[in-house]
């Protein structure tokens, strides 16, 4: 149970805020996460990390000279906006690129992504990597579809290692990806987690038994037994992690036995003892380990053995010198405090130059974007009840804030001169972020890349637009992950994107192209109610959804549809 707090909504910033009090010799805090304390140099490559409160030391913990360079921070167990990245990789950046990294969690993938895609339109290099080390979470054959759990430790601070000794962003990132290829995480669980004010815990465990493999969100373990003794279950993890060791790995790991929340350090300590014993038998050295706590979750009573397979450069960077909350090695660091940036200047927003043909086109997508929120605005309760029949209802509150905070943007940026590109991509990032969850940040991508189609010099012509639907699909199923057939938004957008472009390719008018693709995305919506998703949250219940459309898919068509009524009706 988590007892003490006093408004659970507030309870993570309020812990937060606690934190970079008690560890101001590391962090300093700013909205929505913190940022080192001390100077770092022009030039070095800024390593950014962050995911969902509630799993202390991570990510906050992880600041500080030799590891991150910043953390941002979302609600318990919820992933940060893509305002709050790219404001706290604003900034951490200082020349030399940033390298973005996080737990491989659906909501992370989207706003760390969405968020590096805005920081490149600003001229900044952003790589990202999404931390994939749970072998409980899916097959060898699929590593990337894979939960980041304590992973994350052994690969941030090979990863900081690297960005600290001036290393190039190129190389920082072979470095991180080679770390999280060689990392293999498994866990167990023998209770759960309770969230701040609830009455109940999120999962229960059986007394008496152990979860095998649950998630530290409480996701479906692969297994249920009664606990065993410490060499039983030292038996468990070793063994299961020595199965999946990656080829040509050698005879040398780290090793990390995490507590993840309520397990006591001394039985960390018993139990790793019948670890590293298990580990001596089967021929490894173990290099540095780490016993403790380092990926919580909140009060979930258990555990899990990391092991990250070294050779001479990973082992280099993993025994680094580095000072932080969480962890401390080698000789310290040198730093001098940082200097306080000016907050102005992280929130100042810049457009690029644009023609007058631009500027007109800035008008013309701000115009388009208040009538699409006029129109989603009157279907909120409409798209509301779609959602609830597999869901949690909200979907059309999010369309309705979404749009609009979208229509606002796009007005100032065309007020302020911006041509079509400029006044799209505010757009895109305003819906992303007032919108929030997965379907904000799906339209923040898909809109955002759709932009990026479209110049701030030019006209918009039905080429440029139809070239942008493509950039679109292209954006949300790269980011998304979700296919035809899933039942989600794609569903429609696919066939909205491929009959413009067609359309468009054999001469038809800019009106008439649009009117066909609006109207397959609309049958192709309704045809959603056939489908059973196979993503996102809907998923458990599937066959609830049976019979209903998607709700996401059924709000593109309607925006499709209303952006007909802003088109002309000669050639484009």
């Amino acid at each position: 149970m988590t007892h003490l707090h006093d408004d659970p909504t507030a309870f993570a910033a309020t812990a937060l805020a606690g934190y970079c009090d008690v560890f101001r010799q590391f962090v300093r805090a700013v909205p929505d996460g913190v940022v080192r304390s001390t100077a770092t140099p022009d030039g070095k490559v800024a390593l950014v990390i962050g995911g969902g409160s509630g799993h202390y030391p991570a990510f906050a913990g992880y600041v500080g000279p030799g590891l991150a360079d910043a953390a941002v921070a979302g609600d318990v167990f919820a992933s940060p906006s893509t305002r709050a990245v790219r404001d706290i990789c604003a900034r951490a950046h200082r020349g030399g690129g940033i390298l973005l990294g996080f737990g491989n969690y659906a909501g992370d993938v989207l706003n760390f992504g969405l968020a590096a895609e805005r920081l490149r339109g600003e001229g900044i290099d952003v790589r990202v990597l999404a931390v994939s080390d749970d072998v409980a979470s899916a097959s060898a054959e699929e590593h990337e579809r894979r939960r980041g759990v304590a992973g994350d430790l052994a690969v941030f601070k090979i990863a900081g290692a690297a960005a600290e000794a001036g290393r190039p962003l190129d190389e920082v990132e072979r470095i991180a990806r080679l770390a999280n290829a060689r990392t293999r995480s498994f866990g167990v669980a023998f209770g759960g987690c309770t969230l701040p004010g609830a009455k109940q815990p999120l999962f229960s465990v059986p007394e008496g038994r152990m979860a095998i493999g649950l998630g530290i969100h409480g996701e479906p373990g692969i297994d249920e037994v009664p606990i065993p003794s410490a060499a039983e279950l030292a038996a468990i993890l070793v063994d299961r992690l020595l199965s999946e060791a990656p080829a040509h790995g050698g005879k040398r790991v780290a090793a990390i036995l995490n507590g993840l929340g309520s397990t006591k350090y001394e039985e960390l300590f018993v139990l790793w003892s019948a670890v590293a014993s298990r580990l001596a038998k089967a021929g490894l050295a173990v290099v540095a380990p780490e016993v403790g706590e380092f990926v919580t979750s909140l009060d979930m009573e258990g555990c899990s053995l990391t092991l990250t397979w070294l050779d001479d450069e990973l082992e280099t960077c993993w025994l680094a010198p580095c000072d932080s909350a969480v962890l401390r090695r080698g000789a310290t660091i040198a730093a001098e405090p940082a200097a306080i940036r000016d907050e102005a200047e992280v929130a100042a927003k810049h457009y690029p130059e644009a023609s007058a043909e631009g500027r007109a086109g800035g008008r013309c997508i701000a115009g388009v974007m208040a009538h699409l929120a006029d129109i989603l605005r009157d279907a909120e309760q409409e798209l509301g009840r779609i959602d609830a029949q597999a869901g949690d209802g909200d979907h059309g509150q999010g369309m309705a804030r979404g749009s609009a905070a979208a229509a606002a943007a796009a007005k100032e940026a065309a007020e302020a001169g911006a041509g079509a590109s400029s006044v799209l991509a505010a757009a895109a990032d305003a819906w992303a972020d007032r919108a929030g969850g997965t379907s904000g940040a799906i339209w923040g991508v898909g809109l955002r890349s759709w932009s990026q189609s479209l110049g701030d010099d030019a006209p918009i012509d039905a080429g440029r637009l139809a070239a942008g639907a493509l950039a679109a699909l292209s954006g949300v199923t790269r980011l998304g992950g979700a296919k035809p057939g899933d039942k989600t938004l794609v569903d429609a957008l696919e066939p909205f994107a491929r009959t413009l472009e067609a359309e468009v390719s054999k001469g038809s008018a800019l009106r008439a192209a649009w009117q066909a693709a609006s109207d397959a995305a609309t049958g192709a919506a309704k045809q959603t109610a056939d489908l059973v998703p196979r993503l996102g949250r809907a998923r458990p219940l599937a066959e609830r959804s049976k019979g209903h459309p998607d709700a996401g898919a059924i709000s593109l068509a309607m925006a499709a549809r209303a952006v007909l009524d802003r088109l002309p009706d000669g050639p484009g």
